[in-house]
């Protein structure tokens, strides 16, 4: 689902790719920068961009909303838009303390096996990757399919001795693109495989997505948290216009937890040739997303990692106090995106 920089004309054409270039991060082509200078981002027009943080500031002090956008009950900060039945926009959801809890749950615990990532196809299970980027340490290939991590003198030699490959732990960090936790959903055949081994979602995850959920449920139901996709997104990095359709009931709904850097949010419709809604999705921020809005094509073209924009400064302070420097530096430039969903 992460964007190829390569695409088709003909995709150009839909009202959604259209929506896409115009908020992908695309640098300045200026010959009097040396590749020795910082390169520019090119300027975007961001007017249209909904931003529900200043909805519901206004809201709260005005009783006024937008044309298109209502509350979801009566007194409630849960925002939906007329025309995308079934989409739910929590602004500031999740506390500054669940925040970090979960960023460092997202780097620490999701990624270890049996979970998956989308390291395993290269590198097979790895194991403790944050404490070995965190330590400096270099993974080196043992054997055709064994890796394992070594402090960096030690993993130097044995590349010089046997010439085999290595990649050191702190640009795995960097690369890790998904996890995925609780069932296990199978990238290469697009399904979820329940023969596959894997850690329960934690109990106090599933409970936070349980009270966001509930408004969203059908009458009567309880959201189950069976699944959960963990996206990791860097500089530059999109996540393409798609569906989420292997859950069996689509009118349980998508809890989507943001994490890290300020980014923006495509909400389409049935069909990518509908104009898509783009808005600002923060850390603490949770969109459901059920029955209709199911069917809606959505994505991420785009974060914000300028101190400017990335709207991040109170987060990484409270993490830099809690688990000192190195997770603080990493969601200086990163979002982190949890997804929890009923499976069956």
């Amino acid at each position: 689902m992460y964007e190829s920089a390569n695409v088709s004309d003909d995709a150009d054409r839909t009202a959604f790719r259209r929506a896409e270039k115009n908020y992908k991060l695309y640098y300045e082509q200026d010959s009097k920068f040396s590749r020795k200078k910082k390169k520019l981002p090119k300027p975007v027009d961001l007017s249209s961009v909904l931003d529900f943080n200043s909805i519901s500031q206004d809201f709260n002090r005005t009783g006024v909303l937008p044309d298109g956008i209502r509350v979801a009950e009566a007194d409630s900060q849960v925002f939906c838009i007329e025309n995308r039945p079934g989409f739910y926009f929590i602004p500031n959801a999740l506390s500054l303390e669940e925040q970090c809890k979960w960023i460092k749950e997202s780097l620490t615990s999701f990624p270890q096996p049996p979970n998956r990532t989308n390291h395993n196809a290269i590198y097979g299970p790895v194991a403790d990757l944050y404490e070995s980027a965190k330590a400096n340490k270099v993974l080196v290939q043992e054997d055709t399919n064994i890796w394992k991590f070594f402090d960096g003198e030690e993993a130097t030699a044995k590349v010089k001795q046997r010439s085999c490959k290595s990649v050191s732990a702190s640009v795995l960090l960097r690369k890790l693109r998904w996890s995925t936790l609780g069932l296990q959903f199978d990238w290469s055949k697009r399904n979820y495989d329940v023969s596959l081994p894997h850690n329960n979602i934690p109990d106090a995850l599933c409970q936070l997505a349980k009270t966001h959920a509930a408004i969203a449920m059908p009458s009567g139901e309880e959201f189950r948290p069976e699944g959960a996709i963990v996206n990791y997104f860097g500089l530059g990095d999109t996540l393409g216009g798609h569906l989420d359709d292997m859950e069996a009931d689509w009118s349980k709904p998508i809890v989507s937890m943001s994490l890290g850097c300020k980014a923006i949010f495509l909400l389409g419709g049935k069909s990518k040739e509908d104009p898509p809604h783009a808005m600002y999705l923060r850390s603490g921020d949770v969109v459901l997303m059920a029955g209709e809005a199911r069917e809606c094509f959505h994505g991420v073209p785009r974060i914000f990692i300028d101190e400017e924009n990335a709207d991040i400064g109170a987060l990484e302070s409270e993490l830099s106090h809690e688990n000192g420097d190195f997770i603080a530096e990493y969601i200086k430039t990163s979002r982190i995106n949890i997804n929890i969903r009923q499976v069956f």
